[in-house]
């Protein structure tokens, strides 16, 4: 399944009317003018979906800040975007994907095939000339049934064990990962284990994703191979999503924790570990760790 649909391609899908759903993702954690910017200007039919009410459930501390909402209600939402069986979904947004790949893995998750990225989303579009308009899009309630599980995830639990027989990859920018600052959530710094793999670092300064060669030489490099066992997690489990869209451009496959740093520091028994190193044996760097309550732990 490809991961990605160009502007010229889906420019071209609309001109010849194949039934295409066009989902608007723009969301930016700390900001909340995503709305506003869709009904200033957007792909022409394309559904404002709301990231924080309709691809995640209300924030609480076990379950993180963005947890998944139920199948059902999931299915609510794609058919209020009006979404049918075999229907090709493309979803977009206006910082590369960041947002809208989380719509993409929910799909995808839920049993959808033909679903896709907008690569460059609203200013790829834009860039070659094409049509936008204003205001809102009320589509024809669809009649979607969706799945759950499809794509692989883990747990909490499991992201404790990760990185002893996989590669574990934190999505979150470095300064995050290192524990120099933490805007949002309890702790500061990283699953220990974790590898540093900030998203920005996959997509070109237009917010394009990198070509799949040059993808894949960035996640060998952090030690995939075409045998790894892989997850990646993030905040919240918002651009974690985009990693998985990457490595799948790369020819990985990897799973999600949805809960991601923001489930794992509300934990008190959870450890944090700072600094660049993943462990705290000596084997990559020094490094510490530290209990909810601050107090350094020994690995």
């Amino acid at each position: 399944m490809a991961t990605l649909m160009t502007a010229p391609e889906l420019h071209q899908r609309l001109e010849a009317g194949e039934r295409t759903i066009l989902l608007d993702v723009r969301w930016v954690l700390g900001r909340t003018d995503g709305h506003a910017g869709y009904l200033e200007a957007h792909l022409p039919g394309a559904v404002f979906v709301d990231l924080p009410t309709e691809l995640a459930d209300h924030a609480t501390p076990g379950r993180g800040r963005h947890p998944l909402p139920s199948p059902d209600r999931f299915q609510q939402s794609a058919r209020r975007w009006g979404i049918n069986d075999g229907d090709t979904v493309v979803a977009y947004d206006d910082s590369g994907s960041m947002a809208a790949a989380r719509a993409w893995w929910m799909l995808r998750n839920a049993g959808m095939d033909s679903v896709y990225l907008l690569d460059g989303g609203l200013s790829a579009w834009r860039s070659h000339g094409y049509h936008v308009e204003a205001g809102e899009v009320g589509p024809a309630v669809g009649s979607v049934s969706l799945g759950d599980g499809l794509m692989p995830s883990i747990t909490e639990q499991e992201a404790a064990q990760w990185s002893r027989d996989g590669l574990l990859l934190d999505a979150r920018a470095g300064e995050r990962y290192r524990g120099e600052v933490e805007p949002i959530d309890p702790r500061a710094g990283h699953i220990p284990g974790a590898l540093s793999a900030p998203t920005t670092e996959n997509v070109s300064e237009a917010g394009t994703f990198l070509p799949g060669g040059e993808l894949r030489r960035r996640f060998e490099a952090l030690g995939l191979g075409a045998s790894s066992k892989v997850a990646v997690y993030c905040g919240s489990g918002v651009t974690a999503s985009h990693e998985i869209a990457a490595l799948e451009i790369a020819g990985f496959s990897a799973a999600l924790f949805p809960g991601s740093f923001s489930q794992w520091s509300n934990n008190a028994a959870n450890v944090v570990a700072v600094g660049d190193a993943p462990f705290e044996d000596g084997t990559d760097g020094p490094s510490s760790m530290s209990r909810a309550d601050g107090s350094s732990v020994e690995a």
